[in-house]
């Protein structure tokens, strides 16, 4: 029972210092102490230490040895092959969420767009950081629509690793109508259990993502 609370605690913390990265909290090359995520967790230094070196072993951190743990985060070329390796997974995605989706899931995917359409009209203006997490969602419905664990585990990883660049690639109102209007599209393939258009249709939405960062620099290395 202890052995299992204490990979409990240690996985709870991992998961808390993943998500800071990924979200911003930290930047590259901020250094991560051991002693100040321990207080601030409320933990002590041992699952923190191990934390860390799972972090490393994702690429996430530098260990130094005598010196310590650094950030390394996710540069730009990593954030343009995941999405290339999105643009061909995607596409699967919704070929099996088109044979397997619940009438719940079609609901809730219908819920994302509305609550999108809804942000895109609000006099107070448009927000960026609202739509990429309705876009979050419906990209997380749909995986977990597929049907397959696995695949729904590695693509919502590739999600999470890419939320900043999520973000700036729908910055702009335009991109974030025609993102929105993509999903319906999806969605009414989904609806009519159409695999091929879902398929196609997917991956041309990923593809407009990637046209739209390349803009932007993402596949230079």
């Amino acid at each position: 029972m202890e052995e299992h609370q204490d990979y409990s605690l240690g996985s709870r913390v991992f998961q808390k210092i993943r998500e800071d990265i990924l979200n911003g909290r930290y930047k590259e090359h901020d250094e991560l102490r051991e002693n100040t995520l321990g207080k601030e967790l409320g933990v002590s230094r041992t699952p923190v230490r191990e934390a860390l070196r799972q972090l490393e072993l994702e690429g996430l951190v530098t260990i130094i040895p005598n010196r310590g743990a650094y950030v390394t985060g996710i540069s730009r070329k990593d954030i343009w092959d995941i999405y290339v390796m999105r643009s061909m997974l995607e596409g699967l995605c919704a070929r099996w969420a088109a044979e397997h989706i619940t009438d719940e899931q079609l609901d809730e995917l219908e819920e994302a767009i509305l609550l999108s359409e809804f942000q895109m009209k609000k006099e107070s203006g448009f927000n960026a950081s609202q739509v990429a997490v309705l876009d979050g969602r419906f990209h997380a419905i749909l995986y977990e629509a597929s049907g397959s664990r696995i695949l729904s585990h590695v693509l919502t990883d590739f999600h999470n690793y890419v939320k900043m660049a999520r973000v700036s690639s729908v910055v702009s109102e335009e991109r974030a109508r025609k993102s929105i209007r993509e999903h319906r599209q999806i969605l009414r393939a989904i609806r009519d259990r159409d695999a091929d258009m879902a398929e196609q249709l997917a991956n041309e939405h990923i593809m407009h993502v990637m046209q739209n960062l390349k803009k932007q620099g993402y596949n230079e290395i």
